[in-house]
């Protein structure tokens, strides 16, 4: 399939804010992919079959399949003239790519440059954009599971919940596409929670207080709110290696934590997947600031970096699986009684109780020993990974949201000469794409500043007057005081007193929180 095919349809799909429209033409290229899929192999070529209607899914959602293939803005700055005409083809196109993630080692940057620069060269001017787009996660098409899901249902006629069903399970859309498309219904069906590859985290909507997330809900469970990285964990004794850990990104950094691999192989199960957080503790107990632990996540796995950074502590709160038996759709309470009995001193504090008052005292603790708040949990809900919803509800000190940078003005009397006001970013859960709501200048220290001046300058685009425009890849914790309508702004809403708590680099533009979010 030729990829300018595919490069259309994303463009066309930017162009247009219309929901229906977007999954009309997602559904229609993806039909594509599929005849031409059949077309080109013959039966003992399944996996080629496969591959293609995956690719094209995860770049029509703007998405690498790779994730990475060690080529960033620096590598794409310099690219060869571009091709008079169109002669890529989108299995060629991947197959590169794998090639550019494979080189390693001594020599690896040179040999990286000559293919992209023989890559670069057989595309025309529009492929070249599209490609430093994908290689950059610069993508933004709109094209998010909220109307990819719904066209892989669309153009393959199968429910889309068990579309979404099957993504929760496989963790990638594409896979999942390949699978509707050219096998159906039952191939979705058969879409099951495998031990080593990650799944989809379950995601807790959000409450202003511990009341409010208790209101007429019953008997509850309040569990800590660790303000650590997100693990997802592995274990396969008959695997190698035994133990792999994910984050909430579904990126594996096993390699990062060896203590947290060493406590969990103490753990009597042959194969288990559990949830949990790791975080970094002091010596009384009290967490240490994120960007301690987050450095863990950073780090390479260079034996000398691990031994001389900060320890984590591993605590979980969720059992996913246990030596053969799926559990993600027990009630949570039954998968608590089995987590309990696996891993009783890793096992992450909570309260079960029906009283507001008992639970804001829990909630009182909690922030009393330092950490972020508490998680109020449902005990009959089952495992819905990849969504916010009514089960779990967090509830912080504070209102706070993680938007994207987008811009940065120049600061003036004592900022000047550093990057100060921050344009501030939510998505749109219907299209994906980022709409500003706000700036801040506040929360920030000198050290702050000095570091944020440095990032954002490495990741300028243009500059508009005072403003330096940025790629929209940093994350920031913005702790805010409310919401109110304004017309500056194209999402309709502006945040009040709108402050810096810190700057998220666990976090990619994907996870940014939506404009329903901030409406609450």
């Amino acid at each position: 399939m030729p990829l300018a095919r595919v490069i259309e349809t994303s463009t066309a799909v930017s162009a247009t804010r219309a929901r229906t429209t977007k999954v009309t033409l997602l559904a229609a290229t993806l039909r594509e992919a599929a005849e031409a899929a059949a077309a080109a192999a013959g039966p003992a070529d399944r996996s080629a079959r496969a591959r293609l209607v995956a690719v094209v899914a995860d770049y029509l959602a703007g998405t690498l399949p790779q994730r990475t293939v060690g080529v960033g803005w620096r590598g794409l700055q310099q690219l060869p003239d571009a091709a008079p005409q169109s002669s890529l083809d989108v299995l060629e196109v991947d197959a590169a790519l794998e090639a550019l993630r494979a080189h390693a080692g001594a020599g690896s940057v040179a040999t990286r440059s000559t293919a992209v620069r023989e890559l670069f060269g057989r595309a025309t001017d529009a492929e070249q954009r599209w490609l430093v787009g994908l290689l950059t996660g610069e993508l933004r098409q709109g094209a998010s599971d909220g109307v990819l899901l719904p066209a892989i249902s669309s153009a393959a006629d199968v429910p889309e919940t068990l579309v979404r069903r099957a993504v929760m399970l496989a963790g990638f859309p594409g896979p999942v596409a390949a699978a509707a498309l050219l096998e159906g219904r039952a191939a979705l069906v058969a879409v099951t929670l495998e031990v080593g590859r990650p799944l989809r985290p379950m995601l807790a909507g959000s409450a202003p207080d511990v009341a409010a997330a208790l209101d007429g809900a019953g008997e509850v469970a309040v569990e800590t709110k660790l303000d650590g990285i997100r693990l997802q964990v592995h274990l396969d004794r008959d695997a190698d290696p035994a133990v792999r850990l994910f984050t909430r990104s579904l990126e594996e950094i096993t390699d990062r934590l060896p203590e947290v691999v060493e406590a969990l192989l103490g753990l009597p199960a042959r194969r288990a997947v559990l949830d949990g957080e790791v975080i970094a503790l002091a010596d009384d107990g009290r967490p240490h600031p994120f960007q301690v632990t987050g450095a863990r996540t950073a780090s390479s796995a260079d034996p000398a970096a691990l031994a001389r950074s900060t320890p984590v502590t591993t605590y979980l709160f969720d059992l996913l699986h246990l030596d053969g038996q799926d559990l993600v759709d027990a009630p949570l309470a039954q998968r608590w009684a089995a987590l309990a009995e696996l891993a009783p001193s890793l096992v992450v504090d909570r309260t079960v109780t029906a009283d507001v008052g008992e639970a804001e005292q829990f909630f009182a603790d909690v922030l009393a020993r330092g950490h972020e708040g508490v998680v109020v949990k449902d005990p009959a809900v089952p495992y819905a990974a990849g969504r916010r919803g009514a089960g779990w509800v967090k509830v912080k000190p504070r209102r706070t949201a993680d938007l994207v940078v987008t811009a940065v003005e120049w600061g003036s009397g004592r900022r000047s000469g550093w990057l100060s006001n921050i344009h501030l970013a939510a998505r749109d859960p219907g299209t994906g794409e980022l709409v500003m709501v706000g700036k801040t200048f506040k929360g920030m220290t000198d050290a702050v500043l000095t570091w944020q001046t440095e990032r954002f300058l490495s990741l300028e685009t243009h500059r508009d007057g005072y403003a330096v425009h940025v790629r929209p890849e940093q994350v920031v914790e913005i702790a805010y005081d409310g919401v109110q309508t304004s017309r500056r702004y194209p999402g309709g809403i502006a945040l009040r007193f709108a402050r810096v708590l810190r700057y998220r680099d666990d976090k990619g533009p994907g996870e940014a929180d939506t404009l329903d979010d901030l409406r609450g």
